[in-house]
């Protein structure tokens, strides 16, 4: 699949811009805070319908205006589509015109595998950004997954409150009971969803590792729950109610969950170097991207967010070379050479764009 037009109204620092991409490298450079990732995020929002930046979609809206909207028509193999956002007082997704009434019913229609330069820290920082790389992977190619984290969170929050009334209030223990139930049954379902894209990573992960680093590190994927079957979960839940009590807040479930990766059965996050950090996390997004296009028959759109900078010379050729045939759209500070590769350079200034 592939990204054929932009449109941006009052998104960021672009107030009315018309982008045309090519289906193979789009490279932006310039100057920082010239807008480049702006570009990338409206690629996110038509995606997944969220900022990867913010949480507060206003500061997505332009300086002294009170609305933006973004357009984005897509081509896949079997079809051609337009999905426009628009936020005022409220967010409005159109899907070829038609107004969506749920957020799933606009995730898979355009396919993505972002790079950002925080990613490179996936492995070192807490478990929070690995739960995440997971679920913007999976929401993409089982839309029902992301409904059901959303009730899974809902219900946590309800939980947690009245955790912290018993604590304060005396209120009834024994009405956790019917959060337990519905925390456990939503806990199953990800988990099968969750371990299902683990073994997929794991297939491919290791053979891509061995290909950029010339069969000289093996690498591995370990998937870490405490959820994998409901009634052990409800068990688990029972035994740590009382510190959960006192604690305020349920201490364990699929908000938990975690995966480690190892390096010639070391673990990357405590002994590997800052090389195999950078190269563990090439192969993670590289296997992300395999999987996604054994799932639709495509290859997603590839967003690079000055993420080459973070890449010495060779990682940044063994990566080249294992993203062929894919729409790239990568933001930089200064003009790259990509060798061997077609691509087309646009220069990006205080919101204007020149295609070279």
């Amino acid at each position: 699949m592939w990204i054929k037009e932009i449109k941006l109204n009052n998104f960021r620092n672009y107030e009315n811009k018309i982008i045309n991409l090519e289906n193979n490298i789009n490279l932006f450079y310039g100057e920082n805070a010239q807008g480049k990732t702006n570009i990338i995020e409206s690629i996110f929002l038509a995606s997944m319908g969220k900022s990867f930046r913010t949480n507060n979609e206003k500061e997505m809206i332009s300086f002294n205006k009170n609305n933006f909207s973004v357009e984005i028509l897509f081509e896949k193999s079997d079809r051609d589509g337009k999905i426009k956002i628009d936020l005022q007082n409220k967010k409005s997704v159109y899907l070829n015109g038609v107004k969506l009434k749920k957020l799933s019913e606009l995730l898979g229609n355009i396919n993505i595998v972002l790079f950002t330069p925080d990613d490179i820290n996936i492995l070192k920082d807490g478990p929070q950004k690995r739960r995440r790389f997971l679920d913007m992977m999976i929401s993409q190619l089982r839309p029902n997954y992301m409904y059901v984290l959303n009730l899974y969170l809902k219900t946590l929050e309800q939980r947690n409150n009245y955790l912290k009334q018993i604590k304060l209030e005396n209120k009834n223990p024994e009405l956790l009971d019917i959060w337990d139930e519905k925390l456990a049954e939503y806990s199953e379902k990800i988990y099968i969803y969750r371990n299902e894209f683990i073994e997929k990573i794991k297939n491919k992960i290791d053979i891509i590792h061995k290909n950029i680093t010339n069969d000289k590190e093996e690498i591995k994927i370990e998937y870490i729950s405490e959820c994998e079957n409901k009634d052990n979960f409800l068990k688990l839940l029972k035994e740590r109610r009382k510190l959960d009590i006192i604690k305020g807040y349920t201490t364990k479930g699929i908000h938990r969950d975690d995966f480690i990766i190892y390096i010639n059965e070391k673990q990357v996050n405590v002994y590997g170097s800052q090389g195999q950090h950078r190269t563990a996390i090439l192969s993670l997004k590289l296997a992300e991207l395999q999987v996604i296009y054994d799932e639709i028959g495509e290859t997603p759109v590839l967003l690079l967010d000055d993420f080459m900078s973070e890449l010495d010379e060779k990682r940044k050729k063994s990566f080249l070379e294992n993203i062929k045939d894919v729409q790239v759209i990568i933001t930089c500070t200064e003009k790259i050479d990509i060798k061997n590769s077609k691509f087309i350079a646009f220069n990006v200034k205080n919101g204007e764009i020149f295609k070279e």
